[in-house]
């Protein structure tokens, strides 16, 4: 891809699938489903305004393979028997005008809240460390060799149902500490089995699935990978790392990398980490995402804290093919043609400088999802919202959305 190209030029990928521009809107958890983990009323409000904002694609929020293994209260899931109209009219939503449709599906693994009472299975019994914060999270059980098969013919599952409704293609979310995460990286996956020990072992998951996928999905339906460039955390998952699973990725033809990073113990994703590396003020991982874009033919999206035109733009320039924004779209949905009219406009990303990071990151994504909830109401969006009342508020709603989960669950 030319350097030169700009983020409103349309691009057609090596497989042949063409967006209309290079701006992306990358998936965040809204916790904002209706009954029985279904999109309903609320999300087709929220991704109406991204579907007329100029966006190249649209990536949903987390899409989980097994409703008993949510990453929080009124997430969505999609199983084998789920009913699929609610899913075709959100693709519809997605796709109105003009931009693609990609489904991120998931498992949470470890990462399973304890007052969810849900299934938390991860490669090796090792519980998340967030210091008085972790007895939030339920301890998790060593997947056995049926527990890995059956995750892997789920994801497949999922994935043949979004062709169905009608979705242009999935993305297979391996970051952020979700379980694929914990396959790939040595401090999580502990296993002296085929599925653990040498990297090749670790990222046999990932890739069994990403093969399965391609096998029975059709060949126009994009396949992307979200992966971590590295855990930030010592003796973790590391760069190096990633360029090999990438490797091993594009021989097996997949369509598009996301790199972001970070996990709940180490959340990079909010420029946060607990090792030495210092990550940039704005496009986090853009570093990492031009080093990965060197060492692959696969186009190359990276996100994390864009909200200026201008180093939306040095994203291309760098190399990658792809510019994805989350947050920045949370508070400003239509910020792409913002740019166009206006391109020295900045969209906004809230942080919290609280001392307890754990609970700071909560802080931030309260805010986040608190934009996300007043779109879904057709509000309109809160520039500076205040830490304290959006986790006040955040707490509240997942609250009832627990106690509706759980009721649902014993129906």
């Amino acid at each position: 891809m030319s350097a030169v190209a700009s983020i409103f030029d349309p691009v057609t990928l090596p497989c042949g699938f063409r967006l209309q521009n290079r701006v992306i809107k990358a998936a965040m958890e809204e916790n904002m489903a209706t009954h029985h983990c279904l999109p309903g009323p609320a999300l087709f409000s929220l991704y109406r305004y991204w579907a007329h904002g100029n966006l190249g694609m649209i990536i949903t929020g987390n899409v989980m393979v097994d409703k008993q293994a949510m990453t929080g209260p009124g997430g969505v899931a999609l199983e084998a028997d789920t009913p699929l109209e609610p899913f075709t009219q959100w693709a519809k939503i997605i796709r109105s005008n003009g931009a693609k449709a990609i489904m991120q599906i998931n498992h949470p693994g470890r990462q399973v809240l304890k007052a969810m009472r849900g299934k938390a299975i991860a490669p090796s019994a090792v519980g998340l460390n967030m210091g008085k914060h972790s007895k939030m999270f339920a301890t998790p059980v060593e997947m056995t060799g049926d527990d890995i098969h059956d995750v892997c013919q789920r994801f497949v599952t999922t994935a043949m149902r979004a062709v169905d409704a009608g979705f242009d293609g999935v993305e297979i979310h391996a970051a952020h500490g979700y379980l694929l995460t914990q396959f790939l990286s040595p401090l999580t996956n502990q296993r002296k089995d085929e599925w653990g020990g040498a990297l090749e072992n670790r990222a046999r998951l990932l890739l069994n699935i990403v093969s399965q996928i391609k096998a029975r999905c059709p060949s126009g339906f994009l396949i992307m990978v979200k992966i971590n460039s590295a855990d930030f955390q010592r003796g973790g998952f590391e760069l190096g790392d990633a360029i090999r699973v990438i490797e091993r990725l594009e021989a097996l033809g997949v369509n598009i990398i996301e790199v972001s990073g970070g996990s709940y113990e180490s959340p990079a994703m909010q420029r946060r980490n607990t090792d030495e590396q210092t990550l940039a003020r704005e496009a986090y991982f853009l570093e990492f995402a031009s080093r990965i874009a060197k060492a692959t033919a696969i186009p190359v999206m990276t996100t994390g804290g864009i909200k200026r035109a201008p180093v939306a733009q040095r994203v291309i320039n760098k190399g990658c093919t792809l510019v994805g924004m989350a947050s920045a779209l949370a508070f400003t949905p239509d910020l792409v043609k913002k740019w166009q009219a206006e391109p020295d406009y900045s969209g906004v990303i809230p942080h919290c400088h609280w001392r307890d990071k754990a609970l700071a990151s909560l802080a931030t994504m309260s805010m986040v999802r608190r934009q996300l909830r007043r779109l879904g109401n057709d509000l309109t969006t809160v520039r500076h919202p205040s830490a304290l009342w959006s986790l006040v508020l955040d707490m509240c709603h997942r609250k009832r959305m627990t106690r509706r989960y759980l009721n649902e669950q014993n129906q």
